[in-house]
């Protein structure tokens, strides 16, 4: 079976082919590095991580690159404003962004190139499409014609005859610009004073490139001329993919990209979250309200990949509390003492693995994934003081195995256990536990209460066993 997704280029839900010869091979559009990445950014690299660790999962091997945009108009621009050489400032960014990744638990990609030193792969680039006639000189820049390409546009469904009027005798000179505005495209900026020391001297000239000819040159360096699958948020479909299909198939004259993957947006207030609006947050601001970086992970992906998500801290004290619930359970897994072997678990483990991968294969469908997860759980705690430590065991390794592309609760599980050891190793938390057991052995159980409300203060919660055991969960072990 072949995990099935959507496929911006074609609208159709379509198979991922399984390379006999090589690694499947993934592009995604990486950050630009002037600021800290906000939320709306870190959906596409939560669902990109898993998406790929699912991949992985289902016996996929795969090679994936994502780029560092560090030269465009934003980056030149703000190392300027902060008086910072380019480099010394988008490492900056650079630096905070790769915090971010490893916070939620994102796995670097195979390869990370910056632009800044794949320059002289894009000047070969252009000076192909100027001899082949899809581009052309205007003053120091070079522009892609748009009228040169036959199927501009399809992946935006844009209108071929607007198409045709928007673009006569007009020309983009900036790196990013609006939905509406269809028009030659820079691919070489010629230099101005306001970019200061920033610029290459080349065969083409003195400037730097533009931004869309800087995914195709390390895509293609990479990944060679035709990619498996292509991934990004929706608002890159035009015009930035638009212009990566355009310019690097002028190139090879070979299709660039077999499946386009899209992740919607994410609002704040039902408006899209973005630095323009200064309406972002960013993971730093996220954790300075006491939430962990695993809530929000496990926040933005139980949403669907194709529908709009309006963020609310809401949805964090959800996910936490998911995430609580998953802890403690697994925690009851490692107390499994019983005798008697229930005789269907095995069962209710093939049928959950079945459940979820039926869900994941067609479209990466996270609800009927999630759904399956609590069914799971819900019917394995209504044998759970019967099942054996083997069975637990089993149990446990089928939660691990899905957990390998949710990539939360064994982090958290190991968080819950570092957190609450910490607080059971000072000595007036171990002298209340001492006591409370005392108090149990001589049952006076009112004073085993008022010890228990006592270490609920603390932020512990006991749970007694039958044989005078017990187990701590450290209830805010999430939030602080």
């Amino acid at each position: 079976m072949l995990v099935h997704v959507y496929n911006t280029l074609t609208r159709r839900v379509e198979p991922i082919e399984k390379p006999e010869d090589r690694e499947l091979t993934i592009y995604s559009c990486g950050p630009t590095v002037y600021n800290y990445v906000h939320l709306g950014n870190l959906r596409a690299y939560v669902f990109l991580d898993f998406f790929k660790k699912y991949l992985t999962y289902r016996g996929y091997k795969i090679n994936h690159v994502m780029n560092i945009t560090d030269v465009d108009d934003k980056t030149i621009k703000g190392s300027i404003q902060k008086g910072e050489s380019l480099q010394t400032y988008t490492d900056t960014y650079t630096k905070f962004f790769l915090e971010d990744l490893d916070a939620l638990g994102i796995e670097r990609p195979t390869v990370m190139p910056r632009a800044s030193k794949h320059v002289q792969t894009m000047v070969q680039l252009i000076k192909t499409l100027l001899d082949n006639g899809h581009a052309y000189r205007s003053g120091d820049s070079i522009y892609f014609d748009i009228s040169k390409s036959k199927n501009y546009g399809d992946l935006a469904l844009l209108d071929r005859v607007q198409l045709k009027q928007n673009a006569d005798q007009r020309l983009i000179s900036r790196d990013e610009y609006e939905k509406t505005e269809v028009n030659d495209f820079v691919l070489w900026k010629g230099w101005k004073e306001e970019d200061g020391d920033v610029y290459w001297d080349t065969e083409i000239g003195k400037g730097r490139p533009g931004w869309h000819i800087e995914c195709s040159a390390m895509s293609m360096e990479y990944l060679g001329h035709t990619i498996d699958i292509h991934m990004g948020g929706v608002d890159l479909i035009f015009p930035h993919h638009t212009n990566e299909i355009a310019q690097s198939e002028a190139v090879t004259g070979e299709p660039f990209v077999k499946i386009w993957l899209h992740n919607e947006h994410l609002l704040v207030g039902g408006k899209k979250m973005s630095k323009s609006l200064n309406n972002f947050y960013t993971l730093r601001e996220v954790t300075a309200k006491g939430y962990h970086p695993l809530a929000l992970r496990l926040a933005l992906l139980k949403t669907h990949y194709q529908h709009v998500l309006d963020f609310e801290f809401t949805r964090l004290d959800e996910a936490s509390t998911i995430i609580n619930k998953m802890v403690w359970f697994m925690l009851d897994l490692s107390l499994a003492q019983g005798t008697k072997i229930v005789p269907n678990i095995s069962d209710i483990i093939s049928e959950s693995k079945e459940s979820m991968t039926k869900a994941m294969d067609n479209n990466l469908n996270v609800s009927g994934l999630f759904e399956s997860l609590s069914d799971f759980t819900m019917r394995i705690q209504k044998e759970i003081k019967n099942i054996t430590a083997e069975q637990a065991k089993e149990i446990l390794g089928h939660i691990l195995e899905v957990d390998s592309f949710i990539g939360v609760f064994q982090k958290a599980f190991k968080l819950h256990e570092r957190k609450a050891t910490e607080v059971l190793a000072q000595p007036d938390t171990s002298a209340l536990i001492e006591d409370r057991q005392r108090a149990r052995m001589e049952e006076d159980y009112g004073r085993s209460d008022q010890l228990r409300d006592a270490l609920a203060q603390k932020g512990l919660m006991i749970k007694d066993m039958s044989d005078m055991t017990y187990m701590v969960y450290y209830l805010n072990f999430m939030k602080d």
